[in-house]
């Protein structure tokens, strides 16, 4: 494969192409990989240097004060702590992002544990399995019962939501009666969810938690 070695230092010296934010940071990206490749000093480098401050140039053509863009960010970060990460993994999607992916299966696992516990469910009267699928998917997390079948992924449902159950006929039964769907934030309230279910399925409500019913 042959390179184009003066690319870089011709973008550098005329970047008018480079407009957005998007495709300076990829002209930056790509000088900085093509010194890699040459084993030139990318710290050092004119190009790279150039490239690096007309990126720069294209973020203050914004506008906006680094006061004010901070604010942003600390308002960002308040928000993200906010919401549980299993909201926003979900939010964002995890495929082709293996490190996400196994977040999602993490926190989807202890939220069904939650629910299952919310229900009056005990070790032994249910599973909660994960089929992580391919890299371009979330897969499924599953709680199974004898009577209850509920999945959770990533946008798997469409506009339906991120999490279905039904009932069904005991933990060898994949298909089982009419879905319904919710979205994923309902999970991140057990108590209240499992009321749900425990409604929308006619299940019968655990005495341990009496007060899902209400």
């Amino acid at each position: 494969m042959s390179y184009d070695t003066a690319f870089r230092f011709q973008q550098a010296v005329d970047p008018s192409a480079l407009t957005t934010l998007a495709s300076a940071v990829h002209g930056l990206s790509a000088a900085i990989e093509d010194c890699r490749r040459s084993g030139s000093a990318a710290e050092t480098d004119p190009a790279v240097l150039m490239l690096a401050r007309h990126l720069g140039s294209v973020a203050a053509a914004n506008g906006r004060t680094d006061s004010a863009l901070r604010q942003d960010c600390m308002e960002a970060i308040s928000d993200l702590r906010r919401k549980p990460m299993l909201v926003t993994l979900a939010c964002r999607g995890v495929a082709y992002d293996a490190d996400a992916k196994k977040a999602f299966h993490s926190e989807a696992r202890k939220a069904l544990a939650r629910l299952a516990e919310a229900l009056g469910y005990e070790r032994g009267n249910h599973e909660i399995r994960s089929n992580p699928g391919g890299v371009a998917v979330s897969g499924d997390v599953i709680l199974h019962s004898d009577e209850l079948y509920v999945t959770v992924s990533c946008g798997g449902f469409s506009h339906n939501g991120e999490i279905m159950y039904r009932r069904c006929n005991g933990r060898r039964d994949y298909t089982g009666m009419r879905n319904h769907y919710a979205g994923i934030r309902e999970l991140t309230n057990a108590g209240a969810f499992a009321a749900k279910l425990c409604r929308d399925l006619g299940l019968a409500v655990p005495n341990a938690d009496a007060r899902l019913v209400a």
